[in-house]
């Protein structure tokens, strides 16, 4: 070794180099060289140690925070439903209620209105069943009275002018005459008052109206008053000693 160095010294010395350059390198070299050798081998180990515990860490919270998450969401998502469901519930029993309100309320509209017809249509017949013995009257006056003069026919012309007024006004308030002569008795329609024994007509035929009739629509407003046809008695035939004596 100390051949060595004096080499080395010789050398500098024949390149120039000074002698504190020399002694620099005799002493640095070697413990760089240590340092490194021994650095390799301590750091690597530490280093692989760090980075195995780095790469394991990270994986292990993210799983974690994963199922925690996924949790959380399923029990939103559990939530969500049963409110969903409670609300369609809550939808069917208020669209019941209120289909159930409409029909009871359609129900309503229609008895009023029937209600109210048949009131109108009361009113109209008893205020017309007052008006008609006016009527009964004027066409007795029409039968009886034979006008002779100028002035009664003119008396006659004006009073059968306004039963005709009065006859038009019930014919747009719906009213309509029976004619019940020559028809078979109905007791729906007519009420016999006089019976009249015929070989004429069928029995049960009405023969002559006394007191009109009338229909209001299609249901009957007043009866009508008639005679009807009954089928005629034979005369008792007289006994032949009666007949024997008057002969002698």
């Amino acid at each position: 070794m100390i051949d060595e160095n004096k080499q080395i010294n010789n050398t500098s010395q024949q390149l120039g180099e000074p002698t504190e350059v020399k002694q620099a390198m005799k002493s640095d070299f070697p413990a760089q060289v240590n340092f490194n050798e021994s650095g390799s081998e301590v750091t690597e180990p530490v280093a692989a140690q760090t980075n195995v515990s780095g790469t394991a860490n990270p994986n292990v919270e993210n799983s974690v925070a994963a199922t925690e998450k996924t949790g959380v969401e399923t029990a939103a998502l559990a939530e969500l439903t049963q409110q969903i469901e409670s609300l369609k519930t809550q939808l069917e029993e208020r669209s019941t209620q209120y289909m159930r309100i409409a029909a009871d309320f359609e129900n309503y509209r229609k008895r009023t209105s029937k209600e109210k017809e048949e009131l109108e249509t009361l009113m109209k017949r008893n205020t017309i069943l007052e008006l008609l013995p006016v009527v009964d009257n004027f066409e007795r006056a029409r039968s009886h009275l034979k006008p002779q003069s100028d002035g009664e026919m003119t008396m006659h012309k004006s009073y059968q002018g306004v039963y005709k007024q009065l006859v038009d006004s019930l014919k747009r308030l719906g009213v309509s005459p029976m004619r019940p002569e020559g028809q078979e008795f109905d007791p729906n329609l007519h009420e016999a008052v006089m019976r009249e024994p015929t070989d004429e007509h069928p029995e049960g035929t009405v023969l002559e109206e006394l007191v009109r009739g009338y229909f209001l629509g299609e249901r009957v407003l007043r009866h009508a008053m008639v005679k009807v046809a009954a089928p005629k008695e034979d005369s008792p035939a007289a006994p032949e000693d009666q007949s024997s004596s008057a002969n002698s």
